[in-house]
């Protein structure tokens, strides 16, 4: 269909989906039943979604610019999360469950006006030739990702890093406060500060451009990550704490944006979706199978044990990625020989 018309549709659905949630909590609150068919309807909706907005800086800027583009798409994605949790607590409980669905159809709404607003520039876009089935399409995609080195390097380190590095906020920290007893105003203070490296390291890559060679950024960036993880494990007081949560944001925020560009200029413009989808298959995955083993690990053992197992296994995936040739070597559009 291509990228535009699967985010139009997505947007509709969402509208649709939207409507019924509002409709629905009014007439029965908030059971878990509700919540759960919610959720899986959103779900299956950002299964197309994603992959299609994802392709989307490279659909809409140069590739000499695509790691400016990532970082001011990731600069607003940290900014919305950072804000997300606690104007969605002050409207619950002001206009309940059914008043939120109704906010959300005015900013699906919106989106929808906005992808009407650039129509003319996907007047001319060609899907992907399609192989005659939804299995040999599959195929085509996988077999892309595979055959083409840099592509699959770059999946794996992905992988890596959403399954040891985005649970570090996410699952560990909390754990962690737990364990050693932080005060919530602490514990808060790491998660936004580990927010606030994202979006410093964003912010100076939108500012400056992304590095000549981005492989060689993403790793140190997992290096400083990695780093930062393990100072966190033993941090003896909360200065060095709220530091080494800084650190991770830094050097997650300094991995997304050069990543990110790498994956989409490695693929063809046919297929730039379904690489899309092969990433958020993949980080969707490690995340599946790591948050449920991590947790269970934090059961048996210390948490900060866990921490550190997580940060060796980012560092010595940074290192794998630095003796990459297609990785190390590969250089942004437009940099300087």
């Amino acid at each position: 269909m291509g990228a535009w018309r699967v985010m139009v549709a997505g947007d509709v659905a969402m509208v649709v989906v939207s409507l019924g949630l509002a409709a629905a909590a009014w007439r029965f609150g908030a059971p878990l039943w509700l919540l759960l068919v919610a959720g899986l309807l959103i779900g299956v909706v950002d299964a197309f979604y994603l992959p299609a907005s994802g392709s989307m800086p490279r659909r809409l800027v140069g590739e000499a610019v695509l790691s400016r583009a990532i970082a001011l798409r990731q600069t607003g994605v940290q900014l919305t999360m950072f804000a997300g949790g606690a104007l969605g607590g002050v409207l619950m409980a002001r206009a309940g469950l059914s008043g939120v669905a109704l906010l959300q159809v005015g900013t699906f709404s919106l989106m929808l006006v906005v992808l009407v607003g650039i129509r003319g520039r996907f007047a001319g876009e060609r899907p992907a030739p399609s192989g005659g089935s939804v299995a040999r399409d599959i195929g085509d995609g996988l077999r892309l990702a595979w055959r083409t080195r840099l592509l699959r390097v770059s999946l794996a380190v992905t992988a890596v890093a959403a399954g040891c590095l985005l649970p570090v906020v996410s699952l560990l920290v909390p754990l962690l406060a737990r364990e050693r007893g932080w005060s919530a105003e602490l514990a808060g203070v790491v998660v936004g500060s580990q927010a606030l490296g994202i979006v410093a390291v964003s912010l100076a890559v939108l500012w400056r451009g992304g590095a000549g060679l981005p492989g060689v950024a993403a790793a140190v960036g997992l290096l400083l990550a990695g780093g930062s993880m393990a100072v966190l494990a033993v941090a003896p007081v909360p200065g060095v704490v709220v530091a080494a949560a800084l650190g991770v944001g830094a050097g997650n925020g300094l991995f997304g944006a050069h990543v990110a560009p790498l994956l989409l200029t490695a693929a063809p413009p046919s297929h730039l979706s379904r690489v899309q989808a092969i990433v958020t298959m993949v980080q969707s995955g490690a995340l599946l199978a790591m948050i449920p083993l991590l947790g269970a690990a934090a059961e048996h053992i210390p948490v900060a044990a866990v921490l550190g197992g997580c940060a060796l296994v980012v560092a010595g995936t940074a290192a794998c990625a630095l003796a990459s040739e297609p990785f190390r070597t590969v250089r942004r559009p437009g940099a300087a020989g």
